[in-house]
């Protein structure tokens, strides 16, 4: 079809097929093929557009940086129009001094357009600041408006929460065109948005929404001073019972920025030649981060080295990665995740996985295909800590129904 709107031009519609076909699917399900996808060049032309195609009828999605699998973004019905922010994609302010950021909230079309978690980061290092949380795994990729649609998290997320937790304001365009603003920015004579619950917080209301509620615009950020030290370790399990039980007293305590459990088959991937430690960038990153040549060099080898390491055929393994003001506060942090695993069952092993995430940051990733061609499917739920052996128990049964079916497939859960 074609499209034509007032408040836009020609070269900010797009109706080719190829383009409507990848934009109507996440990285896990494809709905509706949509009828056109338009990429407005400003927040006002933005909202513009958004009051004119509600007036005609359509059905609208924002659609975020394409590495979401929740289905927010999926069109379900005929005559939907994908909204595409990507040309919404400055960072507008850096306030050292009351620490908070204030971006457009671009979603992702490629590395270069949009405001992506891995922007942000590489903006706020040079002056020394982080957002609490800072970005998911995926986050060279996905961005500010997408996460804070979907749920985002990882980097940071143990000890800080989700990107929504970060937020002190949004800029939203209602369906109407309206614009709305939240926290401080929503009193007409405040300058600084450095406070979000001015009276009654209406942020949470935009937050997590999947774009249902509105169109982000606009996000303003909490910022901390990027922390001095950071340290990692890792442990064995010989169930994934004690792993989560270990994972939650971490979790609880809030001694650790990142926690994550690996399933044996992963564990293992990840620590020969075709896991994380493969990339040669991961050992040169390693080695860049500590504060000598020869300490880089000893834990470069260290990596090489665990690698090689024999780990028993049942082995989940637990991650952390701890990050302090000093030293002796890291490793105040460091002995209490220690001390969790080891009271859950849990062995030391040498940390090389949480070490080389921590050093290839926001790596490059070719949508959701594995290093051996297989097809990855993601699934996530977020749940409360007493509920997590029963939900382990409950997939695991479920999932053995169908074990036949899967092996025959040639289909694995991790």
């Amino acid at each position: 079809m074609t499209l034509t709107l007032t408040s836009l031009d020609s070269a900010e519609i797009f109706a080719d097929p190829t383009t409507l076909e990848a934009c109507s699917a996440d990285v896990y399900s494809r709905g509706i093929t949509a009828c056109a996808l338009v990429r407005p060049r400003s927040a006002e032309r933005c909202a513009a557009a958004l009051a004119e195609l509600t007036a005609a009828g359509y059905h609208m999605v924002v659609r975020g940086g394409g590495m979401s699998y929740t289905g927010g973004y999926v069109p379900v019905r005929d005559r939907t129009v994908m909204l595409d922010t990507s040309a919404l994609d400055a960072i507008v302010e850096i306030n050292a001094a009351d620490m908070y950021i204030t971006v457009e909230a671009g979603v992702y079309i490629t590395v270069e357009a949009g405001v992506t978690w891995k922007r942000i980061y590489e903006a706020l290092q040079p002056l020394g600041l982080r957002l609490p949380f800072f970005g998911t795994f995926s986050g060279a990729q996905a961005t500010v408006g997408g996460g804070l649609s979907n749920g985002a998290l990882f980097l940071g997320t143990a000890r800080y929460g989700t990107g929504a937790d970060a937020v002190l304001g949004l800029e939203v365009a209602l369906a109407d065109g309206s614009i709305v603003r939240t926290g401080q920015r929503g009193f007409a004579a405040a300058e600084k948005p450095f406070y979000r619950t001015c009276g009654p917080d209406l942020s949470g209301l935009f937050l997590h929404d999947s774009g249902s509620f509105g169109v982000k615009l606009q996000a303003t950020l909490r910022l901390i001073e990027a922390p001095k030290e950071t340290g990692h370790a890792s442990f064995v399990f010989d169930s994934i019972e004690a792993a989560a039980r270990a994972l939650s007293a971490i979790g609880r305590s809030g001694a650790a920025e990142e926690a994550y459990v690996f399933d044996p088959e992963t564990t293992r991937k990840n620590l020969r030649s075709e896991g994380l430690l493969s990339d040669a960038n991961v050992l040169v990153n390693v080695m860049r981060s500590e504060t000598s040549w020869w300490r880089g060099l000893k834990e470069g080898f260290g990596l090489i080295k665990a690698g090689r390491r024999f780990l028993p055929k049942h082995a989940y393994s637990l991650h952390v990665t701890c990050a302090a003001r000093s030293l002796a506060a890291l490793e105040a942090d460091l002995d209490t995740c220690r001390q969790a695993a080891l009271q859950h069952g849990g062995a030391v092993i040498p940390h090389s996985i949480p070490k080389a995430v921590r050093a290839n940051l926001f790596p490059p990733l070719d949508g959701v295909v594995g290093g051996e061609g297989e097809r990855w499917a993601a699934l996530n739920a977020k749940v409360a800590h007493s509920d997590a052996e029963k939900i382990i128990r409950a997939s695991a049964e479920r999932l053995a129904s169908y074990r036949e079916r899967m092996q025959a497939e040639g289909v694995h859960a991790g």
